[in-house]
């Protein structure tokens, strides 16, 4: 993978989930880097706002708050998308939670329901919204953040885990259905980014979390989100051509596979 091109995304126009903070955050950045118009989609309408704000010297930025588990939110951010912007030339689904840390058999019901459907069925309500309109552009590109959880399983973690995995699983079959179409779908699989994810976590279990998820990161270090940022921008350009419904890793050499 070689360095983007200042110019590599110029008239695309990205849609960004959870694109408030964090890996969100770093990817419309870089995607602005690039030459694209970003919309940022995500629930809090005042980190949103504040995101835009500091976004918009690099180029054109717009919010909208948009629930990933609503059909009609995510139909009606995309279709203003598309009226303003002419396009809808990538989407990235990085909207997610961690959910409970606890044993598998603790999580309750609801718990297990909200993660799986902010991290999986979300992800697929935004593709189910977008993969037509760039199957009639007959080019696009789809990038979902998954996680090493989603290869190797997380203990403690069984709802986020099972998400991943089944994030992974639907960037194949997508990626199969619409390789020839022009439009590509693939996925990253980062190990542990140090962000306000571990806010969720109970104060009890955050310190053993963070050292249990390092202790298996041959690095030895977190993924810096910008890291993941650079890889999303590539896997939305032109300069990613025949790879879809791959799954790339980012994980300090903790998956091999």
């Amino acid at each position: 993978m070689t360095a983007l091109r200042s110019d590599a995304l110029r008239g695309r126009h990205a849609i960004v989930t959870g694109g408030a903070r964090g890996i969100g955050l770093a990817i419309a950045r870089r995607c602005l880097q690039a030459g694209a118009s970003v919309a940022l989609w995500d629930l809090d309408a005042a980190v949103l706002s504040a995101a835009v704000q500091a976004l918009e010297p690099l180029g054109t930025a717009t919010s909208a708050v948009v629930d990933v588990r609503d059909e009609a939110q995510i139909a009606r951010a995309a279709a203003q998308s598309q009226e303003r912007f002419g396009s809808l030339d990538i989407l990235v689904n990085n909207a997610g939670i961690l959910g409970p840390t606890v044993p598998s058999w603790a999580h309750t019901p609801a718990q297990w329901r909200d993660v799986l459907d902010v991290n999986l069925t979300g992800a697929w309500l935004c593709c189910r919204a977008v993969a037509p309109v760039m199957l009639a552009q007959r080019r696009g590109r789809i990038v979902n953040i998954a996680s090493v959880a989603g290869k190797e399983g997380n203990g403690l973690n069984a709802a986020y885990s099972a998400s991943k995995a089944g994030l992974i699983a639907l960037t194949k079959s997508l990626g199969k259905e619409l390789a020839s179409s022009g439009v590509l779908v693939n996925c990253i699989t980062p190990s542990a980014a140090d962000t306000e994810v571990f806010a969720a976590v109970p104060a009890e279990h955050r310190e053993q979390l963070r050292t249990a998820l390092l202790s298996r990161v041959p690095m030895g270090r977190f993924v810096e989100v910008d890291e993941v940022a650079a890889m999303a921008a590539w896997l939305a350009s032109d300069d990613c051509s025949f790879s879809t419904g791959a799954v790339f890793d980012i994980s300090g050499g903790r998956s091999l596979y």
